[in-house]
């Protein structure tokens, strides 16, 4: 069976994964786009949707796959300020440290359950795996209160755990990066990928839960039938 170290590991792997796997469909073209033509992306930049689009997806791309995020609008001038450029750096500086710690769980997890040979080791994992998804539904809940009620405050401490201070803050009226990916895009991004977690979570915890009974359950049911 985990011990506590142990156990705590695979719970926060799982806890991870979940959200990793969340956010993943939100980082699509399909939904960037949808989404900016939803908050009025198109409006706030002045760009045709032709040049919207082909911007959004250079940002996007050099953001997940490494670039420079020099792209060049229909003006002829690049897209973003050296500012803006620098603080998308960070950015994904931050994505790729998350999505490394996701990479690493899932590692943590294949390892938990190929060391998991007796019953008992598999529902002793399997029961880590669903406290890891009952305390991320419970951290996704709390954030979300708390950011319903006061974004503005949830938005600048989360940007000043992972970036100096002043690098992200940006004028709406003249810096593009704002006017690409206003404040609402990122209000109704955050609320998806949270009920979408945390869906997910409520799902891997009652999963979870009953591969552990059945664990448990499993040399009873054996010694049960061998008896008669």
């Amino acid at each position: 069976m985990p011990r506590r170290p142990v156990a705590f590991l695979i719970a926060a792997s799982t806890a991870l994964v979940i959200l990793g796997a969340s956010i993943l469909p939100f980082l699509s073209d399909a939904y960037i786009l949808n989404e900016q033509e939803r908050v009025g992306a198109e409006r706030l930049t002045g760009y045709d949707v032709y040049t919207l689009q082909a911007v959004t997806k250079a940002t996007v791309h050099d953001l997940l796959l490494g670039g420079d995020f020099t792209t060049i609008d229909s003006s002829g001038a690049p897209a973003l300020s050296e500012r803006e450029r620098a603080h998308m750096r960070d950015v994904r500086g931050v994505f790729q440290g998350f999505f490394i710690l996701v990479g690493g769980s899932v590692v943590v997890l294949a390892w938990a359950f190929r060391r998991a040979r007796t019953p008992d080791a598999r529902g002793a994992t399997w029961r880590a795996v669903a406290r890891g998804a009952r305390g991320l539904v419970v951290v996704l809940a709390a954030a979300g209160v708390f950011a319903l009620f006061a974004f503005d405050v949830a938005f600048e401490v989360f940007h000043s755990l992972f970036f100096s201070a002043g690098s992200y803050t940006f004028d709406p009226r003249t810096d593009r990066l704002v006017q690409l990916f206003p404040e609402q895009f990122w209000s109704e991004t955050a609320i998806a990928v949270g009920v979408v977690a945390i869906a997910a979570a409520l799902l891997t915890a009652w999963q979870a839960g009953r591969r552990a009974a059945s664990a448990t359950l499993a040399p009873v049911l054996t010694t049960s039938r061998a008896a008669s």
